[in-house]
């Protein structure tokens, strides 16, 4: 059976308490369980202070056999932003803009950009598959989206691995094979209804919005809409076409990270859970705490609140279990 454990974002001392919780134990610096295996949902690195020893710790487990992980959008970052583009020779697939650098320099600083260890990372980051279907259970960084895998079919191996030859392509703005990568690994944007936008932090107009596109019920455009408090009277209260959301058919449990969200951890709705809670910080209410989320699967088909487990930001923090009932 799987524990599946959300953006660790380079926090490896909540990461090591958890390990713990879970019933893992560390023997020569690799951590396993003797019936259990980690899934990883992607976001090793950026943000925080231990970046290094949290690839370390992953990259441990996933070679020996005891985890399996997915590419978050930072892996996909970090490989772009460290690689050449074929077609503009001395040039990098992800620009190094201040803004870029800005998001990825913590990780830069602590890997020392450039060494052989940055490289090995880029290399270990390549080999992590875009999302798992595995028996009983899905797993993909930030959305589950049909329509987006069968574009990326031609681009990716067996393993759902990014083919070598494909990352010029996926890394090109405004292409099938390009938006179809964000939905996977950033999540589902719509556009809004014509004549409709709203304004983000630095003050641009934005056309479309990032989705809660596990929805179910609340299919409006500013029920869906993951947007800033201020914004979200500026979206339309109009109903979203039907064709626009992916959908999950429910079949197997779906886990995904990516959205860093607040609150006491639970499933979305009855078969999909989002295990990002924002271990990295911000945007927080009085009292609460940034928390590192694992999900204990057994095989259930529908999920159950008293299976997520978390701790807390800082060391002292106390191991805390879900408990309720799903809504």
């Amino acid at each position: 059976m799987y524990d599946l454990i959300g953006d660790i974002h380079g926090y490896a001392t909540p990461l090591k308490r958890l390990l713990e919780t879970l019933g893992y134990q560390q023997s020569q610096g690799l951590w396993s369980h003797p019936e259990r295996r980690v899934i990883f949902l992607g976001d090793f690195v950026d943000r925080g202070p231990e970046q290094v020893e949290t690839v370390r710790i992953a990259r441990a487990m996933v070679e020996a056999g005891t985890a399996l992980a997915v590419m978050g959008n930072h892996e996909f970052n970090a490989v772009a932003w460290a690689s050449e583009d074929p077609a503009r020779p001395g040039e990098p697939l992800r620009a190094h803009s201040a803004k870029n650098r800005n998001q990825h320099q913590a990780y830069l600083e602590q890997v020392v950009e450039g060494s052989v260890l940055h490289r090995e990372h880029i290399e270990w980051f390549k080999t992590l598959p875009l999302y798992l279907d595995l028996d009983g259970l899905r797993v993909v960084h930030a959305c589950w989206d049909l329509k987006s895998r069968k574009v990326l079919d031609s681009y990716l191996d067996d393993c759902q691995c990014i083919l070598p030859d494909a990352w010029s392509e996926l890394t090109r703005k405004d292409t099938p094979a390009f938006d179809a990568l964000e939905t996977l690994i950033k999540g589902l944007e719509i556009p809004l209804p014509p004549g409709h936008f709203f304004y983000d932090k630095d003050g641009h107009p934005r056309h479309h919005i990032r989705t809660r596109w596990w929805e179910l019920e609340r299919l409006t455009y500013r029920d869906l809409a993951m947007v800033p408090a201020e914004a979200i009277a500026q979206i339309p209260h109009e109903p979203v076409p039907e064709d626009v959301l992916p959908g999950y058919d429910g079949d197997k449990p779906l886990f995904v990270g990516h959205y860093w969200l607040t609150g006491t951890p639970e499933p979305r709705n009855r078969h999909i859970a989002c295990l990002d809670y924002s271990i990295a910080g911000g945007g927080f209410e009085p009292g609460e705490t940034p928390k590192l989320c694992a999900y204990r699967w057994d095989g259930e088909s529908t999920l159950d609140v008293e299976k997520f487990v978390w701790v807390g930001h800082g060391d002292t923090s106390p191991t805390k279990q879900g408990s309720g009932s799903l809504r």
